[in-house]
């Protein structure tokens, strides 16, 4: 029989520092897959290495050290002593094991709840090792499912719904207000990171173009290339500013740059049409009476961290929920791992009576002299009844243990009752 474990680190268990000491470039992963099965006692393994955790999926022996095969693998990819790095693991097996990858897979343990990214990581993790042919049975039943727990969390729960990040939670509002994003046009004033990745975030989701505004051009011509952007003369940036849909503002600036006034005269030429402003700066760079104006949505750093505020709450009862479908998929993959320990002494023991048997009807066969194709029949059938009564109880048995509880005992029992060979 096998036992799964998983042992590792994450960005809750061990700093930065740790982690990239035991993390391994994606070139170097086959080898370690092939090292560590030619391992004493490892039958399967997977890895999962990302920039916020470092795993190992095992699949051992019963027999086998967690440790042994821990301490051969870390010494031998990272050059690491398992004393140095054993603070910072985690060594789980069984339903511990179950449980975790279960919570992996639906991004309940990822440094932000809900995010998609390391369910792809993970499908990568097992397509390579099935490609190395170091994932068979035991780990592909128990990978394979996750995939499925991931997806029943993604459908029944909202855990992935809602921003929980400042420069998401703009896009949130802004979908909010013009429903579909696909076509508007954005204007970036100022080059700072939380600008960018609202600008990433709105491009992903459909923005077509892209105004870049600075006060230092180079950073203004670096942000307009990641976005294959125009760049815009800050001085007369206010010119633009009729044609674009949405203002991001992030600039060092001590007073506004936007004033009541200016966007008055911008909603004027834009005919009323809809502006969405996300004012991330701080001090403001956006006067807040603009807000005042009809069809100018105004949302400042504190509005947005609110909505963030209001997600992370919402996630959180989502992972709740998440959290009690992962504990019904464990005990459903444990009693069907329980039910696969059972079926090699099941198929012995059927094979054993239909072997004893055919051997005694063949002894009877010549006092039993000529019959009939239908008699025939009629004492196949019946012999067969006969063991099948026999064996009924046992396998029964077999199956209520191993969907219930540990079946080692009673598969033993078997074996030594009706003599059976082993397979372990």
């Amino acid at each position: 029989m096998s036992r799964i474990a998983i042992c590792g680190l994450s960005h809750r268990t061990a700093p930065v520092e740790v982690r990239e000491k035991m993390a391994l470039p994606a070139p170097s992963i086959p080898a370690a897959l092939t090292e560590l099965n030619l391992q004493a006692g490892v039958k399967e393994s997977l890895i999962l290495s990302t920039c916020n955790r470092v795993e190992v999926a095992l699949a051992l022996e019963d027999s086998a050290s967690l440790n042994d095969a821990l301490a051969h693998f870390l010494d031998k990819q990272s050059n690491l002593k398992l004393a140095s790095v054993d603070q910072y693991l985690y060594k789980l097996e069984g339903r511990d094991a179950v449980r975790h990858l279960f919570r992996v897979a639906s991004s309940l343990d990822s440094m932000v709840v809900g995010e998609p990214q390391i369910l792809g990581q993970l499908k990568d993790a097992y397509s390579l090792a099935k490609e190395m042919g170091t994932v068979s049975s035991h780990l592909d039943q128990l990978v394979t499912r996750a995939f499925h727990v991931a997806k029943r969390v993604r459908s029944e729960t909202e855990i992935g719904e809602s921003a929980v990040s400042v420069s998401y939670a703009a896009v949130e509002l802004a979908r909010e207000i013009f429903g579909n994003l696909a076509g508007s046009k954005v204007m970036i004033v100022g080059a700072g990171k939380m600008s960018e990745l609202a600008a990433r975030h709105l491009r992903n989701q459909g923005a077509k173009q892209i105004y870049v505004t600075n006060r230092t051009y180079d950073r203004a011509v670096d942000l307009a290339r990641l976005f294959e952007g125009w760049i815009v003369d800050f001085a007369t940036f206010r010119q633009t500013l009729p044609s674009v849909d949405i203002i991001i503002t992030s600039t060092g600036a001590r007073e506004p740059i936007l004033t009541k006034e200016d966007m008055k005269l911008v909603m004027k030429a834009r005919r009323n049409k809809p502006v969405f402003i996300v004012d991330i700066a701080v001090p403001r760079n956006v006067e807040p009476s603009v807000n005042e104006i009809d069809n100018v949505f105004l949302y400042d750093i504190d509005d947005l961290q609110k909505v963030v505020e209001r997600n992370v709450r919402g996630r959180a009862e989502a992972a709740e929920h998440a959290a009690r479908i992962i504990e019904e998929e464990v005990q459903w993959l444990e009693s069907r791992m329980r039910e696969r320990e059972v079926s090699p002494a099941i198929i012995s023991l059927q094979g054993k009576l239909e072997e004893v048997r055919a051997a005694e009807l063949e002894r009877y066969r010549t006092k039993l002299g000529a019959m009939s194709a239908t008699q025939e029949e009629a004492l196949e059938a019946m012999t067969r009844g006969i063991i099948n009564k026999i064996a009924h109880g046992a396998i029964s048995e077999l199956r209520r243990q191993g969907a219930q509880g540990d079946p080692t005992v009673s598969i033993e029992m078997i074996r030594r009752i009706f003599r059976l060979e082993s397979n372990s």
